[in-house]
C-alpha cells in the first residue's frame, strides 16, 4: 500500500483547483499520475470513504475529498464508520487499530 502517495493525492485534490477541475472531468486521467495500488484507486473512482479511511488517510485530508465529492458531513462520519465494519480496521496512519496492551501475547 502507498498510504503517502494516496495522501498525497488527497492533499493536491485539496488544495490544487486545476486538479479538481481534471478530477471533476475525468477522474481517471486525473489519479493516473499518483501510481496508486488497485484498491486505492478504485476507493478514490467509487468515493468510497470507509475504505479510504481504513487504508489510513488522515481524517482532515478525507472530509476535505468528501466534501468535494458532494458527501454531506452526516453521510461522511456514517461511511468512515461502516469502512471499519465491511473492511475491517484501520490499517495503516494516526489512526491504526492495534490490539489493546492486554490483548497482546508475550513471545
Amino acid at each position: 500500500m502507498s498510504l503517502y502517495t494516496l495522501s498525497k493525492l488527497m492533499f493536491a485534490l485539496n488544495r490544487e483547483p486545476e486538479l479538481q477541475a481534471r478530477f471533476s472531468a475525468d477522474p481517471a486521467a486525473a489519479i493516473e499520475p499518483f501510481r496508486l495500488t488497485g484498491e486505492e484507486r478504485g476507493a478514490v473512482l467509487a468515493h468510497d470513504i470507509g475504505l479510504l479511511y481504513v487504508l489510513g488517510v488522515n481524517g482532515q485530508l478525507l472530509m476535505h475529498f468528501a466534501a468535494l465529492v458532494g458527501i454531506e458531513w452526516s453521510d461522511y462520519l456514517d461511511r468512515m464508520r461502516r469502512g471499519i465494519v465491511e473492511h475491517g480496521p484501520v490499517r495503516a496512519g494516526i489512526y491504526a487499530m492495534h490490539s489493546a496492551p492486554h490483548e497482546r501475547i508475550a513471545g
